[in-house]
C-alpha cells in the first residue's frame, strides 16, 4: 500500500488530468482486487457526470454517464454525506448503478473541495465483503493524491475532489474558480457543438449538440477518433488545419461546408493541456457565400499550381512517352479520370503513342503502334479531322452520337476527346476516359482545352526531339564498325549500348584494325560529353586512327597525332583512348592509353589482371611524348577494352565496377566470346541499358602465328642479295605448297632487295609470313622511306615500286628500332594473270 502511494507521488508534472484519474483508478482496483472503477463529478444541476472509468464494459459506461442528484447509489451517498459509502453485493437501490453492478459490491469515497463534496471515486469489488479499515484508509489517501495533483486545476468535468469527513484527517483542499459550474452547464446546454479530444484526437467528451453532429445523440462518443466521425472535420484540409493548430499551440478557425446538407459551419480549434477543445457553430448564408468565394479562390490557386507543375513537367519531357506520363500524373487525378490515350496521325493512319489505364487487348484492337486506317467512324477521328473537342458524359451519349460507329470500351463510362494542335496543324487527339458517368462543367472543359494546347506543344517538341535523336543515333551507328574483320591474329566481338531513353548520343567507339605482318590494333575510345558534335568528333577520331594505323606509326606517335586533332576542335574538347598493338609473330602487345581505363587481361590459365600501364592525360589536354608499356601475351590471352559507361554508375564508382568486371570474367565460361559479352553487359548494366552514359566493350582473343608459318633470313650485301632472296622464295613456297605464287613473289623480292642494295644500307633482313595472306618483308638500317613516283619516258629507272603496287594486293613500309621495313601482301589464291597484268601496266606507263 505504501509502495503504491510512493509510486503515485513520484509522478512528475507532465502527467495530465486524465492520467491522474486513470492512475488513481488502476492502483485502487489493483489494491482491492476490484473488477472496475469510475470517477463522477457533480454538475451544475446537482447531477453526477462520469468523467473517467477503467475495467468497465461500454454498455455500463453509457448507463452510468449521468446519475441523479438524489441517487441512492453509493456514489451519490459518498458525496452527499461527505463520507465513505458501501453497497454490499446483491443490493440494488432503484436508481443504483445498472447491471452487472447488482451482483457486485460497490465502495465509494468522496472527492471534495474546501466547501462541499464535488465527486466520488467508486470501485466494483466483486463478491468480496466490505473494505477493511486499511482499505478505506488507502482509498482516502488515493482521493487525497488526486485532489493534490489537481489543485488549482479543474477536474475534467464540473467539479473537483475532496476527502470524506469523519473518516480520517482531512486532505488539503482544492478550489474551483467561481462560476465554473455555471459555465460547464452553459456549455452542456449550448446550441453550438462543443467537444473535447485528447492528443490522439480521440473524443473524450461532447455536449448534446456535438453528439447530434456526430450522429450519436443518445450516447457518448468515447474513444472514437474525430476524423472517422461525420462532421465538418471530414471536409478537405480540415484535418490538416486542426492538427496544425494543436501542434503550434495557437487557436485556429476555418469554414467548412457539409456536402450532405450544404450548410456552412465555422470550426474553432482551441489547444488545451492534454488535447484540444473543438467548437463548431453553424454560419449564416453570408458565411456560406464567403466560404464559396474562399473555396473558389483556393480551387483557382490549386489549378494554377497544377498547371504550373504540368507546364514544368512538359517542358522537361524528352520523348512522347514522357509527355504521356506527365499528363497521366498531373491531369488525371484532379479530374478523377482513369484512362488516357494519346493518338497521332501517321499519314492515312491513326496510331497511339502512349496510354494509361487501357487493357492490352484494347490497344491491340487499335492496331498497336501501327494504328488503324482513318475511316472517320471513331469519335477520336472526328475530333482530329474536324479539329473540334467531343465530350460524352455517358455511354448512351456515345451511342447516340455514333449509331453506326465503333462501340465504346466496356471498361469506361465517359470520355473527353481533345484535339492536339501545334503550329497551326492538328496532328493528334488526347482521350481522357472515366470509369463512371461524368458530366464536365464548362469551366472544366475550358481547362481541359487549355491543357490539350500545352500537351500538343510539348508533344510536337518531343516528337521532333525524338526524330533528331533517332537520326543522330543512326549517324552514330554508321560511324561505328558494322562488322569486325575476321583475322588469324585475333578473334574479337564488341558491344555498344547507347545511353538511356531521352539521353543525347555519346562518343564511345571501338575498332579492330588489321595491319601488316601479322599485327593487329585493338582500339577503344570515348569523347567526353553527349550530343551530335561529340558523335561527329568520334567519327573523326576513328577515321584518323585508321589512317594513322595504316601509316604504320608507332602507338605513341599515333596517339600524339590524335591529341592534335582533339586540341584543334576547341579548348573544351577532350577524349580518352586506349590503343593496343599486338604482334602475332612475337606475342608482344604495345599499349598506350590517354585518360582511359586500362584493359583487363585474362591469361589462358584464367588469371585476371589490370596491367600497370602509364596513364597519360586525356586527348586534347596531353603533352607528347606518350608513355607506352609492352606486354608479353601468350596465345589464347583475352583482352577486354571498355569505356567507363560499362563499369561506372551513380551507385558504383570506377574501381568497384572494374573489380566487378574481373570477378564476372573469372567465373564465366570464356569459350564463346559472344555469350561472354552478352553476360557482361547484362550483369553490369541492369536492364541492358546504361542510365546516363554510353557503354562500349571490345573483347579480343589473341592468337600466335605458328613457327611453321614464319621464315626469315639474313641476306648478303651486294648484287648477290636478290638472287639469294629468290632462292629462299622458291624453296619456302614449295614447302608451303604455294608454288603458284612463286613467280610473283620472286619479282617482288627482287625489287625490294634491289632497292635496298641501290638506295639503302645493310644489314638486309628478309622474311616470309603465311598469315591470312602471303607477306614478303625486306628490312634495312636506313630511315629513308621509299616513295612511288611516275617515271618519264626517258627515265632509265623509277618503275620498281610501280611494279610492286601492281603485283601486290597491299604494300607499305614502317619504321623499326633499327631502321625500316618494306612489306608486300598477296592473297593466298591469286589470279593466274597477275604477272601478265603487271607487265602490261608497266608497258602502258612507258
Amino acid at each position: 500500500m505504501i509502495s503504491r502511494l510512493d509510486y503515485l507521488r513520484a509522478a512528475d508534472d507532465s502527467v495530465t488530468d486524465s492520467d491522474v484519474l486513470r492512475l488513481a483508478l488502476q492502483h485502487a482496483m489493483a489494491e482491492l482486487g476490484a473488477l472496475g472503477g469510475c470517477v463522477h463529478v457533480r454538475g451544475g444541476g446537482g447531477e453526477f457526470h462520469l468523467v473517467s472509468s477503467a475495467g468497465l464494459p461500454a454498455a455500463s459506461v453509457r448507463a452510468w454517464e449521468v446519475l441523479p442528484a438524489d441517487s441512492a447509489s453509493a456514489t451519490a451517498r459518498a458525496v452527499n454525506c461527505d463520507g465513505c459509502a458501501w453497497d454490499p453485493p446483491g443490493s440494488r437501490p432503484a436508481d443504483a448503478l445498472a447491471p452487472p453492478a447488482g451482483s457486485a459490491g460497490r465502495a465509494a469515497v468522496p472527492l471534495h473541495d474546501a466547501e462541499e463534496g464535488i465527486g466520488a471515486l467508486t470501485l466494483l469489488t466483486g463478491h468480496r465483503g466490505q473494505p477493511s479499515a486499511e482499505d478505506w484508509r488507502f482509498l482516502r489517501q488515493i482521493a487525497g493524491w488526486v485532489r493534490a495533483r489537481l489543485t488549482a486545476r479543474p477536474l475534467p468535468g464540473p467539479a473537483a475532489p475532496a476527502p470524506a469527513p469523519g473518516t480520517g484527517p482531512a486532505a488539503p483542499e482544492a478550489t474551483v474558480p467561481d462560476g465554473a459550474h455555471t459555465l460547464a452547464r452553459a456549455l452542456w446546454e449550448a446550441e453550438d457543438a462543443v467537444l473535447r479530444v485528447d492528443t490522439a484526437w480521440r473524443i473524450t467528451a461532447a455536449n448534446p449538440a456535438a453528439r447530434a453532429l456526430l450522429g450519436s445523440p443518445d450516447e457518448v462518443a468515447a474513444d472514437r477518433v474525430l476524423w472517422r466521425e461525420p462532421g465538418p472535420w471530414r471536409t478537405p484540409d480540415a484535418e490538416e488545419r486542426c492538427r496544425l493548430a494543436l501542434a503550434r499551440g495557437h487557436a485556429a478557425g476555418f469554414d467548412a461546408v457539409l456536402p450532405a446538407t450544404g450548410r456552412c459551419h465555422h470550426v474553432r480549434v482551441l489547444p488545451a493541456t492534454d488535447g484540444a477543445v473543438v467548437h463548431v457553430m453553424e454560419a449564416g448564408p453570408w458565411r456560406l457565400r464567403q466560404a464559396d468565394e474562399v473555396a473558389a479562390i483556393r480551387d483557382s490557386a490549386e489549378r494554377a499550381r497544377r498547371t504550373a507543375e504540368l507546364t514544368a513537367a512538359l517542358a522537361a519531357a524528352r520523348t512522347p512517352q514522357d509527355v504521356v506520363e506527365a499528363v497521366a500524373a498531373r491531369v488525371l487525378p484532379p479530374f478523377a479520370a482513369q484512362g488516357l490515350l494519346v493518338l497521332v496521325r501517321e499519314g492515312d493512319r491513326l496510331a497511339y503513342i502512349g496510354s494509361v489505364g487501357y487493357p492490352r487487348a484494347f490497344l491491340e484492337h487499335m492496331g498497336g503502334t501501327h494504328g488503324l486506317p482513318l475511316t472517320g467512324r471513331l469519335p477520336a477521328e472526328r475530333a482530329l479531322l474536324r479539329d473540334e473537342p467531343l465530350f460524352y458524359s455517358s455511354r448512351e451519349e456515345w451511342l447516340a452520337d455514333n449509331p453506326h460507329g465503333e462501340r465504346p470500351p466496356s471498361t469506361m463510362q465517359a470520355w473527353a476527346f481533345l484535339p492536339l494542335t501545334a503550329s497551326g496543324r492538328t496532328f493528334g487527339v488526347c482521350v481522357m476516359a472515366f470509369d463512371a458517368e461524368r458530366r464536365l462543367s464548362p469551366e472544366e472543359r475550358t481547362l481541359l482545352l487549355t491543357v490539350s494546347a500545352l500537351v500538343a506543344q510539348a508533344l510536337e517538341r518531343a516528337r521532333l526531339s525524338e526524330a533528331e535523336l533517332t537520326r543522330a543515333r543512326e549517324l552514330q551507328r554508321d560511324l561505328l564498325p558494322r562488322h569486325l574483320p575476321r583475322l588469324r591474329e585475333a578473334t574479337a566481338t564488341a558491344r555498344y549500348l547507347p545511353a538511356g531513353q531521352g539521353a543525347d548520343v555519346g562518343g564511345d567507339w571501338y575498332d579492330l584494325i588489321p595491319l601488316s605482318a601479322g599485327r593487329v590494333a585493338l582500339v577503344c575510345g570515348d569523347v567526353m560529353g553527349h550530343g551530335l558534335s561529340e558523335a561527329a568528333t568520334m567519327g573523326r577520331l576513328r577515321t584518323a586512327t585508321h589512317t594513322l594505323a595504316a601509316l604504320e606509326l608507332p602507338p605513341d606517335e599515333l596517339m600524339g597525332h590524335l591529341n592534335d586533332i582533339v586540341a584543334e576542335i576547341g579548348p573544351d574538347a577532350y577524349a580518352t583512348c586506349l590503343y593496343a598493338l599486338y604482334d602475332a609473330t612475337t606475342g608482344t602487345c604495345t599499349v598506350v592509353r590517354a585518360g582511359h581505363p586500362p584493359p583487363l587481361v585474362v591469361h589462358p590459365d584464367g588469371r585476371t589482371a589490370y596491367p600497370d600501364i602509364p596513364d597519360n592525360p586525356p586527348l586534347g589536354g596531353a603533352q607528347p611524348p606518350f608513355e607506352t608499356a609492352e606486354l608479353a601475351l601468350p596465345a589464347g590471352t583475352l583482352l577486354f577494352l571498355f569505356t567507363d559507361g560499362l563499369v561506372e554508375s551513380p551507385q558504383r564508382d570506377l574501381d568497384e565496377g572494374m573489380d566487378e568486371l574481373a570477378r564476372l570474367v573469372e567465373g564465366a565460361d570464356r569459350r564463346d566470346l559472344d555469350r561472354l559479352a552478352d553476360l557482361l553487359v547484362e550483369r553490369l548494366l541492369p536492364g541492358g541499358q546504361p542510365v546516363s552514359d554510353d557503354a562500349a566493350l571490345l573483347v579480343g582473343r589473341l592468337h600466335a602465328l605458328p613457327r611453321a608459318d614464319m621464315a626469315s633470313w639474313r641476306l648478303p650485301d651486294g648484287p648477290r642479295a636478290a638472287g639469294e632472296a629468290r632462292r629462299h622464295v622458291r624453296e619456302q613456297l614449295a614447302t608451303w605448297h604455294l608454288d603458284e605464287l612463286t613467280v610473283t613473289t620472286e619479282l617482288l623480292a627482287s625489287e625490294l632487295v634491289g632497292n635496298v642494295v641501290r638506295h639503302a644500307k645493310g644489314p638486309i633482313g628478309f622474311r616470309l609470313l603465311r598469315t591470312g595472306a602471303l607477306v614478303c618483308e625486306v628490312s634495312d638500317a636506313s630511315l629513308t622511306m621509299p616513295r612511288i613516283r611516275r617515271a618519264s619516258e626517258t627515265d632509265e629507272g623509277g618503275r620498281g615500286l610501280q611494279l610492286v603496287s601492281v603485283l601486290a594486293e597491299r604494300w607499305g613500309s614502317r619504321f623499326t628500332s633499327s631502321g625500316k621495313t618494306i612489306w608486300t601482301e598477296q592473297p593466298l589464291a591469286p589470279s593466274q594473270d597477275t604477272v601478265a597484268a603487271a607487265l602490261l601496266s608497266l608497258a602502258d606507263a612507258d
